[in-house]
């Protein structure tokens, strides 16, 4: 289009717009052709160290970014460093949690209580006097004041290494090898350490208690603690003139309820004749 105006002008066909105007997009279009060859030279050459070195940046930057989202992430994940069950929650939606000082009305530092239920031990006080008989791995039966007729395997594991010179007393800890769903953290227990060189038969034989026939319903008994009426499950061994014999749910000494009614249920609130308190 160029050398046929650059020829009309020659010919005085064309004004000198026309062809200035034609010359200018000619060098324009020649201008756009030089720059792209040097762009195609520079793709064949291909990116330079210092265009390489600053890409590496950038997505190590990028990285870096990605990694400290990550970890906000899971900042906002509360996880247990043991498998457990919940026994107090400390804090309430909304509230303020922290890792570092707690003041009295700042941030709490702690979330919830956990415990282990399945891995339960009670420590004990024993005697100077009877530390000769025990070892460690001694067998022992574990037994807690809320449920006494429930009987439980226990292992001595721990022994503390100093001894208490106020008491007179070595304190130890008896692992609970078999606990269920009755057990609870803090309960009051009481632990009975076998003597491995007694007989088994005299080892697991308890004495029998004989009670009122009329106290007993459905192999069960109420006994009375702390105002309620308790049912225990008892075992009959058998009968005698004094009454029925008792082998297993009671040790002796309870308050049982003689001919309770049929509508009494367990934990039922109870008053002793004549108590108007």
């Amino acid at each position: 289009a160029f050398e046929r105006s650059s020829a009309l002008f020659s010919g005085g066909i064309i004004s000198r717009q026309d062809f200035d105007n034609a010359q200018f997009n000619y060098q324009n279009l020649q201008a756009k052709v030089n720059s792209l060859k040097q762009a195609y030279l520079l793709v064949e050459e291909g990116p330079r160290q210092e265009e390489i070195d600053a890409m590496k940046g950038q997505v190590e930057q990028a990285r870096g970014l990605l990694a400290y989202d990550e970890d906000q992430e899971n900042n906002t994940i509360i996880g247990s460093p043991i498998d457990g069950r919940v026994l107090e929650r400390a804090v309430e939606q909304g509230e303020y949690v922290t890792n570092g000082f707690v003041g009295d009305k700042g941030a709490k530092g702690y979330v919830v209580t956990l415990a282990d239920l399945n891995d339960l031990q009670v420590e004990l006080d024993v005697a100077e006097n009877d530390f000769s008989k025990i070892h460690m791995g001694s067998k022992t039966v574990v037994t807690t004041d809320a449920f006494p007729d429930r009987k439980y395997d226990g292992q001595l594991v721990e022994i503390s290494p100093i001894a208490n010179r106020q008491k007179a007393t070595v304190q130890v800890k008896v692992q609970i090898l078999h606990p269920d769903d009755h057990l609870r953290p803090d309960m009051n227990a009481s632990v009975a350490f076998v003597d491995p060189e007694a007989p088994r038969q005299q080892r697991s034989s308890i004495a029998p208690v004989t009670i009122p026939a009329s106290s007993v319903r459905d192999q069960s008994v109420f006994v009375l603690s702390g105002g309620k009426a308790i049912r225990r499950h008892v075992q009959v061994s058998g009968s005698t003139p004094q009454g029925i014999r008792i082998a297993q749910g009671l040790s002796g000494g309870e308050d049982l309820i003689l001919n309770p009614p049929a509508n009494l249920r367990d934990g039922d609130k109870v008053r002793i004749k004549g108590d108007l308190r």
